[in-house]
């Protein structure tokens, strides 16, 4: 199906790129996931774009005809986000003013026509509806609460004569950001529809009183720093949410648990439960993703068993709403580890609750399974059925309140945005709605650049990579290699897209892309993931020179000669660890992403756990797994040259790492450059900065493989500081 025409968009027209590059990259128009309204005939969704020619950014709320595969505005104002559907085809967003929100409703029969059901002081991240009956609409939404449980509203909020900030506990930063009194909340109100009045056809919507149903409690939810709409749902009986367990330090433990706050209508106005925990045995790890069933009598949830871990494998659990003594481990076997030797990462109902689908990592794809549920739910000794193959399903909707079928939203390794329907019955007669790019086409993109291969671990196990060649590309010539190594530690290199790391932007630029995954990496069972522990610079690192070993032996289009390595994170550890070591010494150049460069000082990071389980323990019970894997143990072997980036906000990392191994490299003499953006974080988010990011990170890597300079930084305004 061809790509939607942004007819009287204020978004730039999508055409097709003579060349992928990084200003094609950032501004081609950015496709939240869609969600069809109840009649499964139309979806509605944001679609963002940045112009490098005005240097900014527009967004519109837009909706698609799903028969059809084209698409209208609805709105084009700034600062809108977060559409639902109410009843029929009115759809509710919101509208950002500074510090007041707005909750603006329209209608996709009449577009052009929109009022205001509501006016909020504060900020608004997050937004929830539950269509009760024609008159009523309840409503869940997230904002920052001060300590007294009341809004917080940044406007009216006293100004201190002093920026002191004093803590007792940690955390004291988190992500980028210091942690503050205020804390994310779940507000709930009702949408009341009136009449219409004689010249309307349509009754308007307005909101009541906002609850905070937190309030007293100590809990937040949604979880900083990334929770969001996966924390929490809104039934007919009331709203589930996870939570982390107050009574454990947030820097110390991943406990978090499910609640549930039960709402009854009262002639006046809703009358609210305390938060209700529901718990099962042996159950101390991270909770997501708390799903009702429709009716709102159930809800099913992803909880880890081991605390402190956060990569520790989902389990599913069931539960009924009134019976928080009695939650059921669905797969679940008499040894602990599970049936299923996958880790979901979200789940929902369909709609008649007979079954469950899944959403998880397998072999560089996250698939969409389904579990059928039986009457007796409890021992269920079945495995999820797999219904796609292929890219990254991020987000799974019911087409329509009836109907059985499933509409879908993801991306590939080509493409940032699909939207297709699925029947489950007939999985591989997958319909492709609509395609952003055409399948990558409008980019220069196309699926025969992408290709995988497995090759021989260091221990008995293979490792699996994917392999993206230039649009270009020709078998008798051969490319210069870029060996990306990603993140996580416990991640994966996906069949999906990304605008910071995408490996198709570095194939355009005239590489063979090779992005390995190595022992850590998850959607590969969970002893390969589990396997990184205690292993940082052990097992991993050897998997990494096989895999160099495999290139060079079986890619002959490869000049393994012509080699630059880059990774970020834990691939930005693996670049100072291989800086010490021999792989190093096969690569022309090495780019390290806000790495880590001496592990005992991970101490000053945000989430101490993590380091804590994978190093095997907090360095004041045993220093030594610290000390062995740390980078900066072995500088005195640096010779290969390496450009460092490292971010002023990145509390995760904080930019001691990156400057250290600066310091390290200039000292030594060995070629090396410091980029940073003191307004960033671990990520480099901003569109102009991601910009200068890709040119000197590519004029870096192609002046050593003899590829061309990509772009002038003197003309980008890109300037040495000293």
């Amino acid at each position: 199906m061809s790509p939607e025409k942004l007819v009287g968009s204020s978004a730039e027209t999508f055409t097709k790129a003579e060349r992928f590059t990084p200003e094609v990259l950032l501004s081609a128009p950015r496709r939240s996931a869609a969600t069809p309204n109840g009649a499964g005939d139309l979806a509605v969704y944001t679609l963002s774009a940045y112009s490098f020619d005005s240097h900014k950014k527009t967004t519109e709320i837009r909706v698609l005809d799903i028969a059809t595969g084209q698409s209208r505005l609805i709105t084009s104002e700034e600062k809108t986000s977060s559409p639902n559907w109410l009843s029929g085809n009115e759809i509710l967003w919101l509208k950002s003013d500074k510090n007041v929100t707005k909750l603006v409703v329209g209608d996709a029969d009449e577009v052009g026509k929109s009022y205001v059901a509501g006016s909020i002081p504060a900020p608004i991240s997050d937004v929830k509806v539950k269509v009760v009956d024609e008159e009523r609409v309840d409503i869940a939404i997230v904002a920052k609460a001060k300590r007294d449980g009341s809004l917080y509203k940044p406007d009216v909020e006293p100004k201190t004569r002093s920026s002191a900030m004093l803590y007792d506990n940690l955390m004291v930063r988190h992500w980028d950001e210091y942690v503050t009194p205020n804390r994310n909340a779940i507000w709930h109100g009702i949408l009341h529809k009136a009449k219409p009045h004689i010249t309307e056809k349509k009754g308007r919507y307005s909101l009541g009183d906002l609850t905070n149903i937190l309030k007293g409690s100590r809990l937040e939810s949604p979880i900083p720093p990334f929770g969001g709409l996966g924390d929490f749902d809104l039934g007919i009986k009331g709203i589930c949410f996870v939570a982390k367990d107050p009574d454990k330090n947030p820097a110390f433990n991943t406990k978090s648990n499910f609640y549930f706050v039960g709402i009854e209508m009262t002639p006046h106005q809703p009358k609210y439960s305390a938060p209700v925990k529901f718990e099962a045995e042996g159950f101390e790890g991270a909770s997501t993703s708390p799903v009702f069933t429709p009716d709102g009598e159930s809800a099913v949830f992803l909880q880890m068993k081991e605390n402190g871990y956060e990569s520790a494998k989902n389990r599913v659990l069931l539960l009924d709403v009134e019976r928080p003594d009695d939650v059921i481990e669905l797969m679940e076997t008499f040894n602990g580890r599970g049936l299923w030797d996958r880790s979901p990462e979200a789940v929902s109902f369909s709609n008649d609750a007979r079954k469950l689908y899944l959403t998880a990592e397998e072999t560089g794809r996250v698939k969409l399974f389904k579990l059928d549920l039986p009457d007796n739910p409890r021992h269920l000794a079945i495995l999820p059925d797999v219904l796609t193959e292929v890219g990254y399903v991020s987000d799974v909707r019911s087409l329509g309140a009836e109907s059985s079928r499933l509409f879908l939203s993801g991306t590939s390794l080509v493409d940032n945005s699909v939207y297709s329907i699925l029947d489950p019955q007939r999985a591989s007669e997958a319909q492709i709605v609509s395609s952003n790019s055409n399948n990558g086409s409008l980019f220069g993109l196309s699926q025969d650049q992408v290709s995988e291969t497995w090759f021989d671990g260091a221990g008995d196990y293979q490792v699996h990579a994917w392999v993206i060649k230039p649009s270009n590309f020709s078998s008798d010539q051969k490319y210069p290699l870029a060996y990306l190594i990603h993140g996580g530690p416990q991640g994966s290199w996906e069949d999906s897209w990304s605008t910071r790391w995408n490996p198709a932007v570095f194939a355009e630029q005239g590489y063979v892309v090779v992005t390995p995954n190595p022992t850590g990496s998850t959607g590969y069972g969970q002893d390969f993931t589990d396997g990184i522990t205690g292993e940082w610079g052990g097992r991993p690192y050897r998997d990494l020179v096989n895999g160099f070993k495999h290139i060079k032996a079986n890619m002959s289009f490869v000049d393994t000669d012509r080699a630059v390595a880059l990774g970020a994170s834990y691939g930005g550890y693996m670049m100072a660890w291989m800086q010490g070591h021999d792989l190093a010494k096969e690569f022309q150049a090495l780019v390290c992403h806000d790495g880590s460069f001496n592990l005992p000082a991970q101490l000053a990071s945000d989430e101490q756990y993590f380091p804590n389980h994978d190093l095997g323990g907090p360095p004041t019970s045993d220093p030594s797994a610290w000390d062995k894997w740390s980078p900066s143990a072995h500088i005195s072997n640096w010779t290969t040259p390496m450009l460092i980036i490292h971010n002023e906000r990145d509390y995760r990392l904080p930019i001691s790492e990156g400057l250290s191994m600066f310091n390290v490299l200039q000292e030594r003499g060995v070629k090396s450059r410091f980029l940073t953006f003191p307004d960033e974080n671990h990520w480099v988010l901003n569109e102009e900065n991601s910009l200068v990011w890709h040119t000197v990170v590519f004029n870096w890597i192609n002046g050593f493989v003899g590829l061309p300079e990509y772009k002038n930084e003197e003309e980008l305004g890109i300037v040495v500081q000293n």
